[in-house]
């Protein structure tokens, strides 16, 4: 099972609000609930992938020890962050994007 804490379901509702009055190319709400959406089954494939990749970066580290990199286009990747439990669950604890992991990593 997936399941997401209260940070990452405002992180998509932050992503969705970020996106539809984005300043510098706003999408239509129906492309930026289109474009969450994806990030949202992203999210909830993770339990079928077999290989998980460790957290490197020390801002992702702060939210957990596993990372999943959804790149979206050329300029803008999204790194899903979670941990595992002993079942095999999926616990999704923060969703940032590239732009940020760069920022906040200097």
């Amino acid at each position: 099972m997936v399941y997401y804490s209260d940070v990452a379901k405002y992180d998509l509702k932050e992503i969705l609000q970020g996106l539809a009055t984005w300043k510098k190319h706003p999408l239509s709400y129906d492309h930026a609930a289109r474009y969450v959406a994806d990030i949202r089954t992203t999210c909830d494939n993770l339990e079928y992938k077999s290989i998980h990749f460790n957290a490197d970066y020390e801002i992702h580290k702060k939210y957990g020890k596993k990372v999943h990199l959804y790149k979206r286009n050329s300029t803008t990747s999204w790194y899903i962050i979670y941990n595992i439990d002993e079942k095999g669950d999926i616990f999704i604890q923060k969703i940032i994007n590239n732009h940020l992991t760069i920022i906040t990593n200097d």
